[in-house]
């Protein structure tokens, strides 16, 4: 059967989420990947900076975090992989598990309602004095989905061929513990925190009631820990795996058995090795100093921290 141009054209246009529905249906479910791309244009408000601050974290996790709801119309369909540094920007990477919550999404971003609804949350939230305006940028893999906007399939085709690469983020495992227990009120069972808890900065920590500053790992770190631990360093290893998604399952016993004839020091030693690789930043001295209070390796972390023992 023929079908004038027109006709042929407007068929081929309704059909095609059929079809994405069909490949769906044939071959799993529909997922893609996405990046959101924000930076503030209201003077003296940085999106990236507060996102560093461990107290701005939470916030602007929450702005992002209510705006997709927002957007997508619920909770269910996406999930948050990562938030990262995009200088000047801030990046947010989205992963869509259902075609409808990502073509919802590109529909209220098309609309402004995105922007409109970063702004009215983050007015709310940071307590800002004036209109906050935001400026967005949306990607899939090297395509600028801003520029093909009013094609929303080639929008949802190009989502769709961007795989994630990538498990949900240790930090955003965490950032959404915090909006749960937020949103269930406080837990009566969990003691307030003290004044001297409370009053420590978040660039720095608190090890057997001193306040020390905080910082990346160094290699005299490294060198120190793999120097003391000894045949403790499994059991550190499973301590920092706690927090750290490269030390998980049998990641420590690989790394035994890979260095066995190397020894201890270099078992230790490749250790913290792939704990810095895998967190980047994020491998600080007093994550290590945790897991050693943990491991009741007190000293240790305290010849690591270089304080003189007592007399």
């Amino acid at each position: 059967m023929l079908f004038p141009r027109r006709a042929q054209r407007t068929l081929c246009m309704e059909t095609t989420p059929r079809r994405m529905a069909d490949k769906t249906e044939d071959h799993g479910p529909w997922t893609g990947c996405a990046v959101m791309f924000l930076q503030s244009l209201c003077p003296g408000v940085n999106l990236l900076s507060l996102y560093k601050d461990k107290q701005g974290k939470f916030i602007v996790f929450k702005v992002i975090k209510l705006t997709l709801i927002d957007s997508v119309g619920g909770l269910g369909g996406y999930e948050i992989l990562k938030v990262h540094d995009a200088d000047p920007f801030l990046g947010v990477e989205v992963k869509f598990v259902d075609v409808a919550a990502c073509q919802q999404f590109l529909e209220s971003y098309r609309s402004g309602a995105v922007r409109q609804s970063l702004s009215q949350h983050a007015c709310r939230l940071l307590a800002l004095p004036q209109e906050f305006t935001v400026e967005t940028q949306l990607k899939a893999s090297t395509h600028i989905l801003d520029l093909y906007l009013d094609e929303l399939e080639l929008c949802l085709q190009h989502i769709h061929l961007s795989q994630p690469g990538r498990l949900r983020d240790e930090e955003i495992d965490y950032l959404e513990q915090q909006l749960t227990c937020q949103a269930l009120g406080p837990d009566p069972l969990s003691p307030p925190l003290t004044q001297e808890e409370s009053s420590v900065p978040s660039n720095c920590f608190r090890f057997q009631n001193k306040v020390f500053p905080d910082r990346m790992l160094t290699a005299a770190d490294v060198q120190g820990f793999s120097n003391g631990v000894g045949r403790q360093w499994k059991h550190v290893g499973r301590a920092l795996g706690k927090s750290c998604r490269a030390l998980k399952g049998p990641a420590i016993d690989n790394l035994a058995y890979e260095y066995e004839r190397e020894g201890l020091y270099e078992q230790a030693y490749q250790l913290l090795s792939r704990f810095i690789q895998a967190e980047g930043r994020a491998a600080k001295l007093s994550r290590l100093v945790k897991a050693l209070e943990d491991c009741k390796l007190t000293s240790l972390a305290e010849n690591i921290l270089d304080i003189q023992p007592r007399e």
